[in-house]
């Protein structure tokens, strides 16, 4: 599947940045919310998750 697709790249020049870019974005915003659900008040999440049943 790769080679259909990185033909149309090889032309471009400075295209090999994408791929690092993009993971250094997702482990960025990965790491971001996991250290604020880890940080996240106990009593608001008892809260939140008795909402359904509040009715």
């Amino acid at each position: 599947m790769l080679k259909f697709v990185k033909h149309n790249f090889d032309g471009m020049n400075g295209v090999d940045i994408f791929p690092i870019i993009s993971l250094v974005l997702f482990i960025t915003i990965f790491i971001g919310y996991t250290i604020y659900a880890l940080t996240y008040s106990k009593e608001r999440v008892k809260e939140m998750s008795e909402l359904p049943f509040n009715d």
